[in-house]
């Protein structure tokens, strides 16, 4: 049975835990972004459908390319990171059912194939929560976190995605934080503003 993790571990997560806006110069390797997606790839999507997609921007070049479809905000965020990362989720996600579920896969591809309301609704929600669980597993291997919007969507699926059924979502800064720009800790709602026992 599983036990609570540590409090210093819940820190780490959520309650210390920050969006970075400045960067140091550490390197983000590929073996610890290998680690990052095989760690994240676990936690769990409907049907194991597992649709989102990763582009890893760390060439000075798709840099360059990303931030010029940003906010002027976010330009620098994005050119300061050792790696900003795509979240996009693919639309023909259940080509790939039968070998990700594969006691029902066949019969659940035909139900997304014939029904493309629910294949991009099941794309986009849980494409999220991996981008979520992106989030999570990169400051439980110790990265600090940047996820932002505020981008040309569009122009990210035409430079990135060309040729493939996979959409944009939300990108994410990732690496080692510095304090420049680093915003007093905004509050948060309360249980009983947020929620109630039904």
């Amino acid at each position: 049975m599983a036990e609570p993790i540590s409090s210093a571990a819940l820190d780490q997560l959520f309650r210390n835990a920050r969006t970075r806006n400045g960067w140091t110069d550490r390197p983000v390797s590929d073996a610890l972004i290998h680690e990052l997606y095989d760690l994240l790839k676990w936690a769990p999507t409907s049907g194991n459908g597992s649709p989102a997609r990763f582009v890893w921007v760390r060439s000075a070049e798709g840099k360059a390319k990303l931030a010029a479809l940003a906010m002027e905000g976010n330009r620098p965020k994005i050119l300061a990171a050792p790696v900003t990362v795509i979240i996009g989720h693919d639309l023909d996600f259940a080509d790939h059912m039968p070998q990700l579920f594969p006691a029902r896969g066949e019969a659940m591809k035909g139900m997304f194939k014939a029904n493309a309301a629910l294949a991009e609704i099941t794309a986009f929600r849980n494409g999220s929560l991996q981008g979520a669980y992106l989030i999570l597993a990169a400051r439980a291997l110790g990265l600090d976190c940047g996820p932002m919007s505020g981008f040309d969507n569009a122009g990210v699926d035409r430079e990135f995605f060309a040729g493939t059924q996979v959409k944009s979502n939300f990108i994410c800064s990732l690496g080692y934080g510095s304090d420049q720009n680093l915003y007093p800790r905004n509050p948060r709602l309360t249980f009983a503003e947020a929620g109630r026992f039904a």
